[in-house]
Formats: structure tokens, sequence, C-alpha cells
């Protein structure tokens, strides 16, 4: 057996470097939905006797004994002559594991990383190929390693599909795998974007010049002039100072010649210094990083902070034990992950009392959760207290379920 998977995989290589050539027809990425049958009877079937007894005998395992599964794969061209594939299969099997007698039936899952060194390219209607990789199995909590060959047939059906027809034996190589023969049949079809074909324009006829012109008038003749017809400077044969990444700021006073910026940069893009996306002319937070929809700024609650949980006792600025559990949750996240940042705590009330009263204890309320974050050692001058009153509800004021949601406490990053 390993005279065969040496020869495979020396084909394989003889493929790959005799068909060398430009990649026109490079297969694109395409997915494809297979038909499978693995057959675990006669690996062993030749181990207990031979290959030619098997034959002799006729001792091959009927379709009706084999276990059949659907797997889905993803191939894509690596040369005109070589693929690679891998794929993922499910299927139904008594798993016979070295050592161990297995009485049941339980899901297989096998995955595989493939080469296909074919013997024609993708331009032609029938391409047989070889096939060698390595793969991974799991069944029943044990995994296993496996090492796949075979040989199959691409049959190409239009321009976008074709058809897949494959026979493996799949070599276990840990004592949780054992030797069984994997066929296949299935369709692919490709998901890529076709890659468009360049048209190179013909060459513009030649330009008589004339001794000594100079058309563009730059001092320089046409004769030693590299751009006749725009003005340039002698230093670049007669062509303008180039501008290399188009941004209208001459290589020679662009600090980013490769990448189009902005002049008060020195042609260099906007910088955006915490990566996050958001550049730092509309970053209000320019060294932390957070999401757009937040003007660059994080969000407490991406730390798993729970602002709905920060109550107060009835119609005062006193907070619950649970709120207090929550803050030191805050205090945490401010101190340690974002200890730079500034907070606005936002008090809200429903409509219960008067607007007067409402507003005060609103801010009595963003007050009492300032103080106590103060206690747990953030700084008081990174904290801003807020009250809105009733002015700003998000639910209705006449349920008790609206009145409960419009009673809370808000923090907003305001860097």
């Amino acid at each position: 057996m390993k005279k065969v998977i040496f020869s495979l995989v020396t084909l394989c290589c003889i493929f790959s470097a005799a068909f060398a050539q430009p990649y026109e027809y490079l297969k694109r990425p395409a997915v494809g939905i297979h038909l499978f049958a693995v057959d675990f009877a006669t690996p062993q079937k030749i181990k207990n006797s031979s290959l030619n007894d098997v034959l002799k005998n006729h001792e091959w395992t009927k379709p009706g004994d084999m276990n059949y599964g659907l797997a889905f794969n993803y191939m894509r061209g690596l040369t005109n002559h070589f693929d690679f594939s891998t794929s993922m299969g499910l299927t139904f099997v008594e798993y016979p594991i070295k050592g161990k007698s297995q009485s049941y039936s339980n899901a297989l899952i096998e995955w595989d990383a493939m080469a296909f060194a074919k013997m024609f390219s993708d331009k032609h209607l029938i391409s047989p190929y070889l096939s060698a990789g390595i793969g991974a199995s799991e069944w029943s909590g044990y995994w296993g390693a496996i090492i796949p060959v075979g040989v199959g047939m691409q049959v190409n059906i239009s321009n976008e599909a074709f058809v897949l027809i494959n026979s493996q034996y799949r070599i276990g190589v840990t004592p949780t795998t054992s030797d069984h023969f994997y066929h296949s049949i299935g369709i692919a079809g490709n998901v890529g974007k076709k890659k468009e074909v360049k048209v190179i324009p013909p060459p513009p006829p030649p330009v008589v010049i004339q001794k000594d012109a100079d058309s563009d008038g730059d001092g320089i003749a046409d004769k030693e002039d590299k751009c006749p017809t725009v003005p340039g400077i002698a230093r670049y044969q007669g062509c303008p100072i180039p501008d290399t990444d188009n941004d209208g700021i001459n290589d020679e006073e662009d600090k980013c010649i490769d990448v189009a910026g902005l002049a008060r940069y020195q042609g260099c893009p906007i910088p955006d210094r915490d990566n996050d996306g958001v550049n730092d002319e509309e970053d209000k937070c320019p060294d932390v990083a957070g999401p757009i929809d937040n003007g660059g700024c994080p969000k407490l609650e991406t730390a798993k902070f729970n602002a709905a949980a920060v109550q107060f006792v009835l119609g005062s600025a006193k907070l619950t034990p649970a709120a207090k559990k929550t803050l030191d949750e805050g205090a945490n996240i401010l101190n340690v992950q974002y200890p730079q940042l500034k907070v606005e705590v936002a008090g809200h009330t429903d409509n219960t009392g008067s607007v007067e009263f409402n507003r005060k204890l609103s801010e009595k309320r963003a007050q009492s959760v300032i103080n106590y974050l103060v206690s747990r050692g953030v700084s008081a001058d990174r904290l801003t207290a807020v009250g809105y009153g009733q002015d700003q509800p998000i639910a209705e004021n006449n349920t008790s379920a609206g009145r409960t949601k419009n009673r809370r406490v808000e923090f907003k990053v305001s860097q």
C-alpha cells in the first residue's frame, strides 16, 4: 500500500510540472454537493486474504452493504492542471475501530483537504485526475487522522458547473481510524467572479518629429522628451513630477506616494490612531477603538455592562443593592478596560409627579451613580451628571411596564 501511495503522489507532481503554463484555464472558486458511499468490508477482506483472492472469489462488498451519506466541498484552481479541494461529509455507520467491538450505528464526520492533479485543463469536456491529501474523522467521540488517495473524473456540463466522479482509498493512520473505500458523485458550480480579459489597445501610429521641435514648450526638444505633449522638467526627462497615487500631490511632496491622501497630511490619508475604521477627524475617541455608529467610541454594553440593572428605591436617589453590584462591574470596566474614557451619566424618570420634581430627582439619581463610581476608584473628572427628568421617555407612561422602562440611567461615552 505504501508503494501505491508513493506512486500516486509522484504522478501528481509529474502532472503539475509537465503541464505548467500560463493559467488561462484556472478553475474559479466553486462549491458542490455530493452523494457518497463508504465501504469498510472490502479493505478488511483484502487484509485477511489478498487482493487476488478477493477478485477471484468476487468478494467485493455489494451496494446494499455500503453506508451512504452527503458531503459538501469547496474547490479552487492552483494551476491549469492542479486544483485544491476540501470537503466535509456525514454518514451513519458501525465504525470498526481497531481493538474495540462496536455494535451500534452513529454519525461519522469526515473532513479532507486534497490536491487534484488533472490530465487536462478545464478547457476540455472530460478530465481524469489523481488525488491525494490529508483528513480527519470523528465517530462517537473518537477522533482520528486519515490519508485519502484516489482517482476521479471531472465532466464539464457548462462554463459554470461540472460533475465530479471520485473513488478513494482512505487509509487510517491512527488507532481510532480504519481503512475504507470512499466513492462519490456530485455536482459543483463556480461562485467566483469570472476574470475579464484585458484588451490591450494597438499602439498609436508613429509621430513624425521635426528637428529640434518642442511640442509642449517645456524647453526640452521632442527627440529627448519622454512626454512631448505634456510640459515637464529635465530631471524627469521632460515629464511632469509623477503622482503615483493620483491624489493631486506630486511624489516629491507626498510622504505616502503609494496611498492617496490629503495635502494637509502631506499626501497621506487622514490618520486612524486606534485602527477602528473611524478616522481621527471624525473619531470622538481617537485613542480608544470603538464602532462607527458610536462615533468611534466604545460602548459599555459591549463589555457586558447592564445599565438597565441600575435601579433606585422608589421616589428617591438611593441605589438598590442590585444597582450597586452592577456599578461595581461598571467601575471595574472604566478603571481597567477604558481608563481614559469620559462618561456622561444621564438620569431619567417617568411622569409621576411634577416636571420640576422629576428633573431634580433625575439629577440626584445621576449624581448618586457618580458618587458611587467615585467611591470605587473612578476619577470624578471623568464623570458628568445630567438630569433629563421625564422629557425623554423610551416607552409609554400610561402603563406600569412603560413607566418602569422610563425610570432609568444611561451611560454615554463623551470623550
